[in-house]
């Protein structure tokens, strides 16, 4: 047996995200849980999301424990992405990440420097995502532990890992329509594979950034997966001989899991949602409404929301449908209702800007999800207990899809036609499928059940919270082993077995 230190030192763990809300948000809800455990958490974020947050009505207006030093006992810290705060971020992705990855090591290393080791604070971890992968070179120069929160499914991180690592054959130039067989899931066709796989894919900084992280995955001491075991068997299974990934997930708010919503994190919400859509819901039938929202970045063709305008209309049922109005409308009308939608069926159905959505989903008159399939929106619906139809865009999106109708069966996916457009009559027969259709009981049962398994998993004993405990407490028992070098250097004790 080691003796170490008797001393009962903090550990400390400073996680680090994308500037994202939806990356932001589950490191939060993983850091509220590190909190529970008795470990000190710090968040460091780039600048511009306090610039952000500032001018956020949304965070002005808020009511929870959020405030610009701390989040539920998280404590928040910044440092520059190499920008200055007025230029857009939005104009090229590619010059944004290869920026940040030049200057994020320098300055987050300065905050190391300046805020732990200044103040005698010894950082036992430092956890990172994969759109940071460079976090694990400041951890390794600073001789600190790295682990990763992998933010998609379990099934994206087995198929980025082979790929990134050439072990399968994946659609090239050459070839580009072959389909992929990995072990732990099924046949993936073209249609069913992330975007950044594919050899048309436009963006050259993102597959660079996974390039680099999956290639070097071995400076990463823990995979962490905002998943859960029963979920994904197959996929968390397929890795174990190559790069674990411990799941420790949902990571979605309290509320959805059947626990106090007070006792959620105060996650960032950087736009102001509509409460009208508590009241509105409280008046439709049990199990009715559609409730449609593709996410905080996608904006939608005039053809494909007039497609889904008329096929709400069609339905006769009452939907709930969030619209972001587009910044930047086009000549030919993207992101813009069809004339006359809203007066049509102002009796129908409520449009919105942004909605409470983890409310909106935990309530009994929700039916059905149609939503564009990212991870955050589809374990809220995993977790709600709510029936999915897939409208995959980019990115995880086509592969959550698959996962969706193929693996969990837990809903249907719209197809387009060869144009790449989602026609009303594909629409109509999907809510049909979904809402009433043979399966509509399988959705549903299937649904409920993956409900019951998210709750029992992060509950005591549950396996995410096994996988949370034991990597609690091997970073603990890192952090006391390395203590222990660090008397025996000083002289000031001994080290026995």
């Amino acid at each position: 047996m080691v003796l170490i230190n008797e001393q009962n030192e903090e550990t400390h763990v400073l996680m680090v995200a994308f500037a994202s809300q939806g990356h932001i948000n589950p490191l939060l809800r993983l850091g509220k849980r590190l909190v529970s455990k008795g470990l000190h958490v710090s968040l460091a974020i780039t600048e511009i999301f306090l610039h952000r947050m500032l001018k956020s009505s949304a965070f002005s207006s808020s009511s929870s424990s959020t405030s610009i030093n701390s989040i539920s006992g998280i404590q928040l810290l910044f440092f520059s992405d190499g920008f200055s705060i007025d230029y857009d971020r939005k104009a090229s992705l590619d010059h944004y990440v290869e920026t940040l990855g030049k200057a994020g090591p320098v300055n987050l290393s300065n905050l190391i420097k300046d805020h732990f080791h200044r103040n005698h604070k010894k950082l036992s971890c430092i956890i990172n995502n994969p759109f940071v992968p460079w976090v694990a070179n400041v951890a390794l120069e600073h001789n600190i532990p790295c682990a990763m929160l992998w933010i998609q499914p379990c099934a994206l991180y087995a198929i980025y890992y082979r790929f990134y690592n050439n072990l399968n054959p994946f659609p090239n130039l050459a070839n580009p329509e072959i389909s992929v067989e990995l072990p732990g899931l099924p046949l993936l066709q073209i249609q069913d594979l992330p975007s950044f796989v594919l050899p048309s894919n436009p963006f050259g900084s993102v597959p660079k950034l996974f390039a680099e992280m999956f290639q070097n995955i071995k400076k990463l001491k823990w995979v962490l997966g905002n998943s859960f075991f029963e979920l994904e068997k197959e996929a968390i299974d397929s890795m174990s001989e190559l790069c674990p990934i411990l799941p420790v997930g949902p990571l979605v708010p309290p509320s959805l899991l059947g626990e106090d919503q007070n006792l959620d994190v105060g996650a960032i919400d950087m736009w102001q949602p509509h409460e009208t859509c508590m009241e509105w819901l409280d008046h439709q039938p049990p199990s009715s409404v559609i409730y449609v929202s593709f996410g905080s970045i996608i904006v939608l063709s005039a053809r494909h929301l007039e497609s889904i305008a008329t096929a709400l209309k069609n339905s006769k049922r009452p939907f709930l449908w969030v619209v972001k109005v587009s910044e930047n409308p086009t000549p030919d009308g993207d992101g813009v209702l069809p004339t006359g939608f809203l007066e049509e069926t102002k009796d129908q159905g409520l449009i919105v800007a942004w909605s409470p959505q983890t409310k909106v989903l935990a309530h009994p008159a929700i039916a059905c999800f149609l939503t564009h399939c990212g991870w955050n929106s589809m374990l809220e619906a995993i977790a709600a207990g709510v029936p999915l139809i897939a409208y995959p865009q980019w990115t995880d999106q086509p592969t959550n899809a698959k996962l969706i109708v193929d693996v969990l069966k837990v809903g249907v996916r719209l197809r387009p036609e060869s144009d790449g457009v989602v026609t009303t009559e594909e629409v109509e027969k999907c809510i049909a499928e979904i809402m009433a259709g043979p399966r509509s009981e399988e959705f549903k049962k299937n649904s409920e059940e993956f409900k019951r398994v998210a709750r029992m998993t992060v509950a005591d004993g549950g396996s995410s919270d096994l996988n949370l405990n034991v990597f609690v407490d091997d970073v603990i028992g890192n952090s006391c082993r390395s203590s222990s070098k660090e008397i025996v250097s000083d002289g000031s004790a001994a080290v026995e077995e």
